[in-house]
């Protein structure tokens, strides 16, 4: 493309000899006629058809120059653009807040290439912003980019901004925990306390900024803990952050910016029976003679308060319409609270045999889950005691006793009155089926 430009303005040079060189040649022999006999010599110097040829050269030449510097000015225009330059501003921060500013402008650098790789090279004070003096309100002001090479031109994007002056003032406030990524912490391990190592901070802003912040809370992350296990470790530099009322970070300054916090991490734990519980019933004749799990026991880790509440971990089996021994692989369910079990599967071993049944009399009905402020009665003696039938193994039933069985009536939501209630029975060995001959009895509740 040069090349291309230099021929063009060499022809160019041609046509200006022609029409511009030409005619100021004649000029000048034109001028020399009119000196006297005493120049002849110059006359005859100006009449010589060589020196009309440099001096005709040296002004084509000189034209030439001037176009084609002018050409490579105009050819050697770039333009770069260095983006999110940070924004300096000049205030006093302690009495002021400012709102509006850009925290980075994007600057455009125009002008030859390698004055621009000079200007990137170059140390610069960037982006700058004076607003000293300016009082609190609202001010549109200029932005202003420290030039290092004169010979280009900067613009920036934007250059004029409208900010708004507030006065500084501060507030106390009470730090509240938020602990993050706990999810990440091994399912053995648990947060038992968290405590900093102070109270209060100070937040610092423009009134109505402060108005809105409803709580600051330390940021207690759980990634930061290297190799985490039971005992107490200390976080240093936990960051401190200002919310409202709808959870949205608040820009507001935190003073300090950072705490200190010990966190006390402990792993619960409990072993309790696994207890096999069969739904269903299984073929006619039959009965479950055993249920043996491959684990009788497992480990429960989890939040201590719900630990305390766990006795056993109760594992479903269907025996519907079973008619032959089988093996049952089952995953085991984690209760509410609990975060790992020691073990995830069990196998369980059903066996079958011929089923009998056999009478126990005289089964006393207690109650559940009366309201305090109420008693019961049975209405008559025969409302008091039912009969049960057991369904099972031989084995298993000539080693029942009448005090393994409970019958009850679950007495929620009964108010004062007679009511008629359904009668319920349970044993302490799954493995057989209980019925109670008497479906419903009669009750009076006073208060």
């Amino acid at each position: 493309m040069k090349k291309i430009f230099r021929n063009l303005f060499h022809s160019l040079g041609l046509f200006f000899d022609k029409w511009l060189i030409t005619p100021i040649t004649k000029l000048i022999l034109l001028v020399g006629s009119f000196f006297d006999s005493n120049n002849k010599s110059f006359d005859k110097l100006l009449n010589k058809k060589s020196t009309l040829l440099v001096i005709s050269f040296l002004i084509s030449f000189g034209i030439f120059l001037i176009i084609d510097n002018e050409s490579n000015v105009m050819i050697d225009q770039y333009a770069e653009v260095l983006y999110n330059q940070k924004v300096n501003a000049t205030y006093n921060e302690e009495l002021y807040v400012v709102e509006g500013l850009p925290k980075s402008v994007d600057v455009t650098l125009i002008g030859q290439k390698r004055h621009i790789f000079l200007a990137k090279q170059s140390p610069s004070k960037g982006v700058t912003v004076d607003l000293t003096g300016l009082k609190p309100g609202n001010h549109k002001v200029n932005l202003k980019y420290s030039e290092r090479i004169k010979s280009l031109d900067y613009k920036l994007d934007p250059s004029e901004v409208t900010v708004t002056i507030y006065e500084k003032v501060s507030d106390t406030k009470s730090l509240t925990v938020d602990i993050l990524h706990k999810d990440d912490l091994d399912s053995k391990l648990h947060i038992d306390d968290v405590s900093l190592n102070r109270d209060t901070v100070i937040i610092k802003g423009a009134k109505y900024m402060l108005d809105k912040v409803a709580t600051v809370r330390a940021l207690v992350d759980v990634d930061e803990i290297n190799n985490p296990e039971a005992g107490t470790i200390t976080l240093k530099k936990v960051p401190l952050v200002a919310y409202d009322t709808d959870g949205n970070v608040l820009d507001v300054e935190v003073v300090p910016k950072t705490v200190s916090a010990k966190v006390v991490i402990i792993s619960p734990s409990k072993e309790v029976p696994i207890k096999v519980v069969p739904t269903g019933t299984v073929a006619l004749g039959k009965a479950i003679s055993t249920l043996s799990p491959s684990s009788s026991t497992v480990v429960v880790y989890g939040d201590e308060d719900a630990l305390n509440k766990i006795d056993s971990i109760e594992v479903p089996i269907d025996v519907k319409n079973l008619d032959s021994n089988k093996n049952y692989n089952v995953t085991l369910s984690k209760p509410n609270g609990v975060t790992e079990l020691s073990i995830k599967d069990i196998t369980i071993n059903v066996t079958l045999s011929s089923s009998i049944t056999k009478e126990f009399n005289d089964i006393a009905i207690t109650t559940k889950n009366l309201n305090s402020k109420y008693k019961v009665q049975a209405l008559s003696e025969a409302d008091s005691k039912v009969s049960v039938v057991v369904t099972g193994s031989e084995d298993l039933i000539n080693k029942l006793n009448s005090s393994d069985i409970t019958a009850y009536l679950d007495l929620k939501n009964y108010g004062v009155g007679e009511h008629e209630v359904d009668v319920k029975v349970k044993g302490n060995d799954l493995r057989l089926t209980y019925t109670s001959k008497t479906k419903k009895v009669k009750v009076k509740i006073t208060q």
